[in-house]
């Protein structure tokens, strides 16, 4: 991919970049740490660092940054070392999924930090966006460090997310009643337990398969089929997960499976027709589906 970097004071500009519209990027289901602008840019918290992300033309400029951190973190956080428009030419050949492209063009899968997904997904279980959204907020206030942010770039008062050990610290009914996590109260410690304990390695997942990475997941608490792939897909580049929710039920039914079905199947379905791309097929599709209503 093609662009031009330009580090400025306290920016960095990506010049003439394809396949980036940061409204895509954060709306589409992914990550839940962002917050909308005024000048409808976006300003998003991650790896304990806080940026503004906007669209100018044919250029994404970034905010409270400087080249070491793009290089270090940013770059690999947003995807930038992929070809989107080879994966788009390849999912393009399905009919549908050119329509679904060309919708939420600017997509990228963002790779984030391994135990946030996995405490932001488990909250995320039969939840809203914007619930899930305050409940990861109060979390982060509650039990992360603030982070120290130049008063000229935001007012905002930010928090780094917590750590396992921060978590596991945590009282499941101060969980329920400060941060509003209801009933994940008592998993959100557990799960935080055993991996502040060391009884299950994170970061031995990014060299395991899909299907093996899915079945260690699974024995954490409050981690099913869907919240696994979701862990899977968003934090270590497993781009076969086929995480499947009510938007994408609906829209694999509605386009491709023509009945109601069993939501299992659907993600063996997802992972038969898209296959190593399959992970990319359903960011595209969910947007599409979600935006647009389809299936409802």
């Amino acid at each position: 991919m093609k662009y031009t970097i330009i580090e400025e004071k306290d920016k960095i500009i990506l010049k003439d970049i394809k396949n980036f519209n940061p409204k895509h990027i954060f709306e589409c289901g992914q990550a839940f740490r962002w917050y909308v602008e005024e000048d409808k840019s976006y300003t998003t918290i991650a790896y304990g660092k806080v940026i503004n992300v906007k669209k100018e033309n044919n250029d994404i400029i970034l905010s409270n940054t400087n080249l070491q951190d793009f290089n270090n973190i940013w770059y690999h956080y947003f995807d930038l070392e992929r070809d989107y428009d080879e994966i788009k030419k390849e999912l393009s050949k399905d009919p549908i999924l050119a329509e679904a492209i060309e919708f939420g063009e600017g997509i990228r899968i963002l790779n984030q930090e391994p135990f946030e997904m996995v405490i932001s997904f488990i909250t995320s279980a039969n939840n809203q966006i914007p619930r899930i959204k305050k409940s990861i907020e109060l979390m982060s206030k509650h039990y992360g460090e603030k982070i120290k942010i130049d008063e000229n770039f935001s007012g905002l008062e930010c928090y780094s997310f917590p750590t396992s050990e921060g978590l596991s610290k945590a009282r499941p009914e101060d969980l329920k009643e400060v941060c509003k996590v209801g009933f994940r109260g008592e998993r959100i410690v557990e799960t935080a337990n055993v991996i502040a304990k060391g009884e299950l390695d994170l970061n031995s997942i990014y060299n395991l398969t899909r299907d093996e990475g899915k079945e260690l997941l699974m024995t954490l608490p409050g981690v099913g089929p869907k919240v696994s792939d979701c862990i899977l897909l968003f934090a270590f580049n497993k781009d076969d997960a086929f995480p499947v929710d009510v938007w994408v039920k609906r829209v694999m039914e509605h386009f491709y499976l023509k009945e109601d079905t069993n939501v299992k199947l659907i993600g063996s379905h997802g992972a038969r027709i898209f296959g190593r791309l399959a992970g990319f097929a359903q960011q595209y599709l969910f947007y599409y589906a979600r935006e647009l209503g389809i299936g409802k």
